[in-house]
């Protein structure tokens, strides 16, 4: 896994694509758990970068991933953006997606469909744990 943006309230991560990410074989298709861990990962990084000091911490309270399509053999891009920071909770929104990621609303009208749709969307709750 690695960082590919990282600013205020907003991360995108990317997996690169390995066989060994294959959950099922007869499709093939990407493990589920490989799809919710970058959501995690992705959704607890956008609200690191929203703390005030290094020893500040977060950790995921709730995770709810909705897996739209399967995902096919392709680096996987998971894009987070905080929508809710507060003293002690953070909301974040996750959408990942297979091969790379929409630079334009103008690409993902004229793209082939199902190429820069998401793969899964998810919604993480962090707790954050503030050092004064």
């Amino acid at each position: 896994m690695r960082v590919e943006v990282l600013v205020q309230g907003e991360c995108v991560l990317r997996i690169p694509w390995s066989e060994q990410l294959i959950g099922d074989p007869t499709r093939p298709a990407i493990h589920g758990g490989v799809i919710s861990t970058l959501a995690d990962t992705a959704g607890g990084a956008a609200c690191f970068s929203m703390l005030r000091k290094l020893e500040e911490r977060v950790s995921t309270v709730d995770l709810r991933v909705d897996y739209l399509r399967p995902g096919p053999s392709a680096d996987l891009l998971c894009h987070a953006r905080i929508i809710r920071m507060g003293n002690r909770v953070a909301v974040a929104r996750m959408e990942v997606y297979s091969g790379s990621l929409p630079e334009t609303p103008t690409q993902m009208r004229d793209a082939e469909p199902g190429t820069v749709e998401p793969i899964a969307t998810a919604q993480g709750v962090y707790n954050v744990l503030r050092k004064d």
